[in-house]
């Protein structure tokens, strides 16, 4: 059935509020961070819950109907969830915020690369592609708030740059899954792999540069910030952030949808101003003002 402008404009607005979870999800894991658990621990954690969660909502089909579906399940569980987090989080500790921020969201630009030359459904015409760049624009001068010095950090912008490959070949790969499976069985896979795959990451975690990763601070959650901004990177950002997600993409095109990705530094930037005092300049305005203009004229197709 051909999509009407009503359903499509239902789709745009729930990947806006996708980015809305996923932006506000930083504050949330800085919070955690500053009551004593780890950038692995906190990810690992989420990834188990939620796969709890989706477990007990569908549990009539266990396993995909080749081992080809699989293996593209596990690579989804490793690109989209235990790479792309650790890798990010690891960058953060290594290179300025801001260089992080800038190298992960430029993945959208590299989706349209990238998904322009697999699917030719995904090339976009050249006003969208203007878009595009504009937001992308937008992005730079939001993410910098009128800093403009940033240093080089070689090992923190390397897994900066990995984690931006490892968001975009999730993006293209779980492609192949629309249609074939509904979203809740895609994610619910996804997010079982997440979790296995997570595990070795605590123990590399304990032998290398955080003997105490394995021993998770279990009595923090008795503290309601803790336990109020686990819920939300769970609950929110994990369990309907990918549900809502995985769906957007295959209604709007991996492209298209991706392209909302340039708006997390500004719905950051908000989050912040309001739960942590941090100030906005005029050029982080600009930037959100281009973000904005460049998603209409990337996201609205002529007649």
């Amino acid at each position: 059935m051909t999509p009407t402008r009503n359903n499509i404009a239902l789709w745009h607005l729930l990947a806006i509020i996708t980015i809305a979870f996923w932006g506000t999800s930083f504050v949330s894991t800085k919070v955690l961070l500053n009551h004593g658990f780890s950038a692995v621990q906190i990810f690992t954690l989420r990834f188990a819950v939620t796969y709890l969660i989706l477990l007990a909502a569908s549990h009539s089909k266990f396993r995909c109907e080749n081992w080809k579906h699989e293996l593209i399940m596990f690579i989804c569980g490793i690109t989209g969830c235990t790479l792309y987090f650790w890798t990010e989080n690891t960058a953060l500790s290594l290179s300025p915020s801001s260089n992080v921020a800038l190298i992960v969201c430029t993945n959208p630009l590299l989706i349209m690369i990238l998904g322009g030359l697999i699917y030719k459904s995904e090339r976009l015409n050249k006003r969208q592609i203007f878009g595009c760049l504009i937001t992308f624009v937008g992005m730079v001068l939001v993410v910098l708030n009128g800093k403009f010095i940033l240093k080089l950090s070689p090992a923190g912008d390397l897994l900066a740059c990995c984690a931006g490959l490892m968001w975009a070949a999730y993006s293209l790969i779980v492609k192949q899954l629309n249609g074939k499976y509904n979203t809740l069985f895609i994610t619910r896979r996804m997010f079982f792999y997440g979790t296995l795959t997570s595990i070795p990451a605590l123990f590399i975690e304990a032998g290398t540069c955080s003997p105490k990763a394995l021993n998770i601070p279990w009595q923090n959650f008795t503290e309601p910030v803790v336990t109020l901004n686990f819920l939300c990177l769970t609950v929110f950002s994990s369990l309907f952030g990918y549900l809502i997600w995985n769906k957007v993409l295959k209604q709007l095109g991996t492209v298209l949808a991706s392209n909302y990705g340039y708006a997390l530094p500004m719905v950051t930037m908000i989050t912040a101003v309001i739960a942590l005092g941090e100030r906005i300049t005029p050029i982080a305005i600009a930037g959100a003002v281009a973000i904005i203009a460049g998603m209409v004229l990337a996201e609205i197709k002529r007649k």
